[in-house]
């Protein structure tokens, strides 16, 4: 799944049961990548952390985006959830390339 498509789920113009690349949170934000860029082990617990009650991409969006940023700014690697998205992508789309 390239980032644009991605993009496009998160703004709501895929529908994930009409997408056949539509890749599940917990498969785009692996275990070992939220231990490596986190001081969580995986991105439920990163986000039970964090207060929020996150199920699917809509949750997501319907975060304020500064508030979401803020607390990817303080416990991860990355500045904002842009940025935490697009590492993730890149990420798994190298894994489905091997």
């Amino acid at each position: 799944m390239s980032f644009d498509e991605l993009l496009k789920d998160l703004q709501g113009q895929n529908k994930a049961e009409e997408d056949h690349n539509f890749v599940e949170l917990d498969l785009l934000f692996t275990d070992s990548f939220m231990a490596k860029h986190s001081s969580s082990m995986n991105f439920a617990d990163f986000l039970e952390k964090g207060n929020f009650q996150v199920k699917t991409y809509e949750d997501i969006r319907n975060i304020p985006d500064e508030l979401f940023d803020r607390y990817i700014d303080r416990e991860t690697d990355y500045a904002n959830w842009e940025s935490m998205l697009e590492a993730a992508s890149r990420e798994y789309a190298g894994h489905e390339k091997k």
